[in-house]
């Protein structure tokens, strides 16, 4: 397949906000790929490089070579000329990057040329999320779209699942399962203002701490254990406490969802900075490099749902299940605190989900609690209505857009954050800026890594690609006619950055908007 055939989808899905259209326009597209081409082409429209990084920044895109007249760039051969660029490190490799670069783009008509700047820079807008390439997928291959989602919840990755239903059809499919050994995208949950509200919605629920931690996935397979983060990285050589508690479980097989955190003498979660750095230094800003945190910070896990135990796959049983065999295996000491609450019109139950509440954060300090309903499946990779947080304080996980560069002390250092929401095509809509909760060393890590990430910069600050998570808490949400989509937060300060999350994972406006004042 040419590149050119990419890159015309690519402005065709940009030119139409229809979620239908877009459908057809990757199920056109996806039913002229090989299987080879699929889990490219279907990370490109995603926005996304196969590579991940090639290491092309705003500098290598400058001064391009004049647009080929005619289309003779392949899929496949672009994405090895990628995989060079990517390789190339050491003395004089800037310099080669930008032959190669040049070498490529020449090969590009003008329309090509656009595609791959917008691909290389990060800022690719076309609104092709994976929700709406597996819809495309299902439709070009004749499965059904809810198959195909459930298949890529299981497969780690969209690029893959494409390849193989390219080849095989649906039949495929089949070949899908929770697996120990291959981690699943896990569940998320959304916001609710009170326990009240949440029990409301759920009816028969369990209300949990809200562990202030690291989330992790632990598959057991004999003595064999594996963790993995919440995006499918493998950790396990960092985390010898959890493989030494999993491998004493009763069961030699299963998958389990938890966190892990660091406590303190008393039991009492340290600070989240603590545990990231211990997790490692990819997990957060300016935590080091090996295994350990300054002082030998000794981290504990706490396990919440069970999602396979030995040949049974529990995604589809309902919570309460799920619990009662996690109960079962794993001591209570290593589980999350929670309340049953069968009878959502009790008084007295409501009464207790209260104090629960009230004592997980004043008590336990906690950030807040998880109210889960009892009936639910396991929606791996969801943020489903069936988890809802509630935190005292609100907070969002945002992406940052935009970066301004700041004034008195903070001159020289990039200060006040444009923060963005997702939207359901893809893109990002602004809710506001914020300097605030900045500390010194924040604001050193923050302007040196917003400038890796910068895609363009101007007199008063950068813009960069959107990947960066910040946690960021605020007072309340309201309407606003200064930004795109008519909503913004009321004193929004920063907590701290999310490096574990993806920009993916992030906030959406709905959400954002469903917590308006």
């Amino acid at each position: 397949m040419l590149v050119a055939e990419v890159a015309g989808a690519s402005a065709r899905l940009a030119g139409t906000a229809a979620r239908s259209e877009k459908v057809r326009v990757l199920a056109e597209l996806f039913g002229r790929v090989s299987a080879a081409e699929a889990p490219v082409v279907v990370a490109y429209l995603a926005g996304r490089l196969p590579q991940r990084k090639v290491g092309v920044g705003p500098q290598a895109l400058r001064g391009l070579p004049a647009a080929a007249a005619g289309a003779t760039l392949e899929v496949l051969e672009l994405d090895r000329r990628l995989s060079a660029l990517a390789a190339l490190s050491g003395p004089g490799s800037q310099r080669e990057r930008k032959r190669q670069v040049d070498e490529l783009m020449g090969l590009a008509t003008a329309q090509e040329q656009h595609f791959l700047l917008g691909l290389l820079s990060g800022e690719l807008r076309q609104g092709a999320l994976d929700a709406v390439a597996v819809e495309g997928l299902a439709a070009a291959v004749g499965a059904p779209a809810a198959a195909v989602r459930r298949a890529l919840m299981l497969s780690g990755g969209l690029g893959p699942l494409a390849g193989r239903l390219v080849e095989h059809g649906p039949a495929a499919l089949d070949a899908f399962r929770l697996t120990v050994g291959r981690p699943v995208q896990p569940m998320l949950a959304q916001s609710a203002k009170s326990v009240d509200e949440a029990v409301e919605r759920l009816g028969p629920c369990a209300v949990e701490e809200k562990l202030d931690g690291v989330r992790i996935q632990v598959h057991r397979d004999g003595e064999e254990v594996r963790v993995y983060t919440r995006t499918l990285a493998d950790i396990t050589a960092r985390l010898p406490e959890v493989v030494a508690l999993v491998r004493e479980l009763p069961q030699p097989r299963l998958v389990l969802d938890g966190e892990v955190l660091a406590l303190d003498e008393e039991g009492m979660p340290r600070p989240f900075q603590q545990t990231s750095g211990r997790v490692g230094s990819h997990v957060g800003p300016g935590a080091p490099d090996g295994p350990e945190a300054p002082g030998g910070v000794r981290l504990s896990a706490v396990f919440f749902d069970l999602l396979l135990t030995g040949d049974r796959d529990l995604l589809d049983a309902p919570a309460a299940e799920r619990h009662a065999e996690l109960a079962a295996l794993v001591p209570e000491s290593a589980r999350v605190r929670h309340l049953r609450v069968d009878d959502p019109a009790d008084p007295e139950q409501r009464r207790l989900a209260r104090e629960f509440t009230r004592a997980a954060t004043a008590e336990h300090r906690h950030e807040g609690v998880v109210v889960k309903s009892l009936d639910a499946p396991y929606s791996a990779g969801r943020r489903g209505s069936s988890w809802l947080k509630v935190k005292p304080v609100h907070t969002l996980d945002l992406v940052v857009l935009a970066a301004e560069w700041g004034h008195g002390r903070r001159t020289g250092r990039l200060s006040n954050l444009h923060l963005g929401a997702r939207r359901a095509d893809g893109t990002f809509a602004m809710l506001g800026k914020t300097f605030k909760g900045l500390t010194d060393s924040l604001l050193e890590w923050q302007t040196a890594r917003l400038r890796e990430l910068a895609v363009r910069e101007e007199r008063w600050g950068v813009v960069v690609r959107p990947e960066l998570v910040v946690e960021i808490a605020f007072d309340g949400v309201q309407r606003s006619s200064r930004y795109p989509d008519g909503v913004t937060l009321r004193f929004a300060r920063v907590l701290r950055y999310r490096e574990d999350k993806s920009a993916a994972e992030a906030d959406t406006v709905e959400s954002v908007a469903a917590l308006l004042d």
